[in-house]
């Protein structure tokens, strides 16, 4: 029947495996939780097996699932493959994506070079690599997936020139363009895929500054440039992402979901 679907039911990621990148870092490794608290097998992966396995040590497991660590360098084609595989040679496949990990030079436009740039863009293709891995597999499997690309709300504007003078380098021209670009490949890799039964959606953040890595003075700045007058916290991306992550979302696919405290919607 249509409607015996409950909302428990909907939300629940019991016997899925999820892969996530940057799985140990400051906002991936709330990412993972909250897929492991909805009831998934958590692939952690990080290009440090030591931190992959860190990460997956401290995921809950109340259904019993068993996390583990993956290295998976994603700027490293091989080991994306390579990385890719063992998951599949593991648990036998993966479900859901979050491609999440993200590493390249932090120069702004008044000083990045070309190649600094390119590095940042190298991102993209990385996301496009893997998503492309995962929608492969499912189609070999006659299975579905779902895929969540992690944007940022400096894909869909610019940052403010004024929060940043005097504290830090203005907000990195290369990742403005990353995330915008990730933000579009969701929509065009969502149309071409529906067809296959994999989903690509986008989750962005807003403001979300890691206290162990903010500039001195920087929080101070952004603050008034939201809404909600506050800096988001990583807990308050878990909803959103089960939410993606899980049947809950059955009907979405090629979409950007915000969570900036209203940031995009002066």
């Amino acid at each position: 029947m249509p409607n015996k679907h409950t909302v428990s039911e909907l939300f629940n990621l019991s016997g899925r495996v999820a892969l996530i990148t940057g799985a140990s870092g400051y906002l991936g490794s709330a990412m993972a939780s909250a897929l492991a608290e909805a009831g998934a097998t958590i692939a952690c992966a990080s290009r440090d097996q030591e931190r992959a396995d860190a990460a997956a040590q401290t995921l809950p497991a109340e259904q019993g699932q068993r996390h583990f660590g993956v290295v998976l360098d994603q700027l490293d084609e091989g080991s994306t493959n390579s990385g890719f595989q063992s998951v599949i040679d593991r648990v036998g496949a993966v479900d859901v994506l979050v491609n999440n990990g993200q590493h390249g030079p932090g120069n702004d436009l008044t000083d990045v070079t070309t190649e600094q740039f390119r590095a940042q863009l190298a991102n993209a293709a990385a996301y496009f690599h893997l998503a492309r891995l995962v929608r492969n597999h499912a189609v070999e499997r006659a299975a579905a997936a779902n895929i969540v690309m992690i944007g940022s709300m400096y894909g869909i504007v610019g940052s403010y020139p004024d929060a940043y003078d005097g504290v830090c380098a203005a907000s990195p021209v290369g990742y403005h363009a990353l995330k915008g670009g990730v933000i579009h490949m969701t929509r065009h890799l969502a149309v071409y895929w529906a067809k296959d039964r994999v989903r690509v959606n986008c989750l962005s953040p807003g403001a979300f500054p890691n206290p162990a890595k903010v500039p001195v003075g920087l929080v101070d700045r952004l603050t008034p440039k939201c809404p909600m007058a506050r800096m988001g916290l990583p807990y308050e991306l878990k909803g959103a992402i089960v939410f993606l992550a899980s049947d809950a979302s059955s009907y979405m696919t090629g979409q950007n979901v915000v969570i900036d405290g209203g940031w995009t919607a002066w």
